[in-house]
């Protein structure tokens, strides 16, 4: 356990760090808009995290459902596994899932570098954690300026890239000062005026982990973004820009059996493993590769109905979190996941009542939210749930950048949502 009690202090070291916010907005000198650019739409994409495709309707947040019903909601939007907060921002971001973009987890270790990835850490704004093109990037490679209040990846400097106007993260900034800057940005001259703008917000999440998701705090917290995303609306149209709006949020949450959690297996000895991991998804990286197989079967002997073992080699292909060439030596050699409504408690730790994490497949509570209204989209338009990689293309397509990469995401919500370009209006 030393080396899991060492990561503990370094994450305890890095949340003192994180503590101490950064509120200046960073600029990077030099940018504009191309003139072919000035043209383009815009498009500000929101997250909610934690807010669980079934919010808006249980806590009756009337604008949001007033705002979906003139353009496109889902019933639902299907999280990557795991159904964590870090790697999901970045797979819509990028339109890859985890164990394509690097984040495999929101903490994870990497056997070539011999670190731990800690998603509230310094590791957090280095650029060699991240994989892929997220859309800010392909926008600034293409001279169409960004600007990112808060997204996963945007404090790092990808392919060397950082958006035109970030703010590191931080919860000090009042949600009226955050409206009043992208306003701001949005006023700005058309050379500099940014046309992808990402916004963040982390309550609903926060509530649901401290009180589950049937609180009346994350009823609160929900009215609360409802109340803030109408602010922000409202605001834009004072700029005479005509635009778009994509919410979305990461995973839901759910309520697991925290009284009966899962103690450590038996099999794992830590003498000869790395442990990364609890709760939702335990991941073990063998210091010797000779230790794996005879510990999986030993696990594999011992597991109850409680929780599934695999090797790296055989996780379920519809988790998308097995193969790959780049990011294969973050993953661990033997995966151990609950069976809802179980979660591990490896370290003897207080649980919080509210969760998730798990395969959303199987567990609908993991699904999250897609809402989007604005000149670009469909009215009145109702789609069936759809995988969160899809959002990539989409937002490309409004945007009119171009790429040739792979991505894991198909143009398929696209095709659903968008209109045609010619009967599009800025």
């Amino acid at each position: 356990m030393k080396k899991y009690f060492a990561f503990l202090l370094l994450l305890a070291c890095s949340l003192t760090a994180f503590s101490q916010a950064d509120t200046t907005q960073h600029i990077v000198p030099g940018r504009k808009n191309s003139a072919e650019q000035q043209s383009k739409p815009y498009v500000i994409m929101i997250s909610a995290d934690g807010f669980r495709y079934d919010y808006a309707q249980k806590y009756n947040a009337t604008h949001l459902l007033e705002l979906s019903s003139g353009g496109v909601k889902a019933s639902s939007m299907i999280p990557s596994f795991p159904s964590v907060t870090f790697p999901n921002h970045y797979s819509m971001a990028t339109g890859l899932y985890p164990s394509h973009e690097g984040l495999v987890n929101n903490s994870f270790y990497d056997r070539k570098m011999n670190k731990f990835y800690i998603y509230k850490g310094k590791t957090a704004t280095d650029s060699v954690w991240y994989g892929g093109t997220p859309l800010w990037v392909l926008a600034e490679q293409q001279q169409l300026l960004s600007a990112s209040f808060y997204w996963v990846g945007s404090e790092a400097p990808i392919k060397g890239i950082y958006p035109t106007y970030y703010y590191k993260y931080n919860e000090k900034i009042a949600i009226n000062d955050r409206i009043q800057t992208v306003v701001n940005w949005l006023k700005l001259p058309a050379e500099k005026r940014p046309h992808l703008i990402t916004f963040y917000f982390p309550q609903v999440d926060h509530e649901g982990h401290k009180h589950g998701p049937d609180s009346k705090e994350v009823a609160n917290a929900v009215h609360f973004i409802d109340s803030a995303v109408y602010e922000l609306t409202k605001a834009v149209k004072t700029t005479g820009l005509n635009v778009n709006y994509v919410f979305v949020s990461d995973h839901g949450m759910t309520a697991p059996d925290i009284e009966r959690p899962i103690s450590v297996p038996a099999g794992i000895d830590t003498s000869k493993f790395i442990v990364s991991g609890d709760g939702i998804l335990v991941e073990l990286y063998a210091k010797d590769p000779n230790n794996i197989q005879k510990t999986y079967e030993q696990l594999k002997k011992d597991a109850t109905k409680d929780y599934e073992v695999y090797l790296r080699v055989n996780v379920p292909s519809k988790l998308h979190y097995a193969k790959s060439d780049d990011w294969y030596n973050r993953i661990g050699d033997i995966l151990l996941i609950p069976n809802w409504p179980k979660v591990f408690n490896l370290y003897n730790r207080k649980l919080d009542p509210g969760w998730h994490g798990y395969d959303p497949s199987t567990v609908k509570d993991m699904h999250a939210t897609f809402y989007a209204w604005g000149p670009g989209f469909k009215p009145h338009t109702e789609i069936s749930a759809f995988p969160n990689v899809n959002l990539f293309p989409m937002v490309s397509d409004i945007l009119g950048l171009n790429y040739t990469f792979k991505v894991d995401g198909t143009k398929q919500l696209a095709h659903e949502v968008l209109l045609k370009k010619k009967n599009q209006q800025q």
